[in-house]
């Protein structure tokens, strides 16, 4: 995995194209969080959705729907992608299957949320993180995480790749979430504990001890309900 320090992205040219898979409500907050971006500083010239499943409607908040994964990848053009899926698994599942070299996985970060250089936060291609998260020093995010609004990351933090975590999760100091963590809305894990690959915390769970790969966690304390069948 190739991640930079999020000082080292620079800002894409004024009307670079960019598409979101995922014609859900969390491609609509996208889709926000996209516009955002360019009252801050004008950067995408958002095409429309994609998304295996087509919508109701044709047009999704005024954008129109352009096909499946499939169409996206026939794509001539250079291109950028938001992927907006909730879910870690379906997400990996998605980015799996976008193939085409024309794509590019811009890591987008809402303008209100600080990301200095003195704080050492290194992210992955694909990341999205939304309003109200908060970021402390010496972070580290893998391809594809989503932080959801008003998440906190302490210091030392490592979230692999595809992690997800819902409104306001909280992940502490030195905490380690391998790949495809799934946290709940308001769920925490505290300093120094480790979540297993692919591991689900339900909502509002306090994670105290370390969770081995594969297990839904629910309840203060958290406690393992069921190992995963893979």
């Amino acid at each position: 995995m190739t991640t930079l320090f999020f000082s080292d992205y620079e800002a894409g040219e004024t009307g670079a194209p960019l598409v979101i898979f995922g014609a859900g409500g969390l491609g609509r907050e996208v889709l926000l969080l996209i516009r955002q971006l360019n009252a801050s500083h004008p950067t995408w010239d958002v095409r429309g959705f994609y998304d295996d499943v087509a919508p109701a409607t044709p047009t999704l908040a005024g954008l129109p729907y352009l096909g499946t994964s499939a169409d996206l990848n026939a794509t001539a053009e250079p291109l950028a992608v938001a992927v907006a899926v909730g879910s870690s698994a379906s997400r990996a599942a998605v980015v799996s299957r976008l193939s085409s070299p024309h794509l590019s996985f811009p890591a987008l970060v809402h303008p209100q949320v600080v990301l200095g250089p003195e704080q050492r936060i290194a992210l992955g291609e694909g990341c999205l993180v939304q309003q109200g998260c908060i970021l402390t020093c010496d972070i580290s995010l893998g391809r594809f995480v989503l932080l959801n609004l008003g998440c906190t990351v302490g210091h030392d933090a490592v979230l692999e790749d595809f992690c997800s975590l819902m409104p306001h999760a909280n992940v502490s100091g030195a905490a380690r979430l391998a790949a495809g963590c799934y946290l709940g809305t308001n769920a925490t894990v505290i300093q120094g504990v480790r979540v297993g690959e692919g591991s689900i915390v339900g909502a509002g769970a306090v994670v105290v001890r370390d969770l081995p790969p594969h297990v839904t966690a629910v309840g203060v304390p958290a406690r393992a309900l069921k190992v995963e069948d893979k």
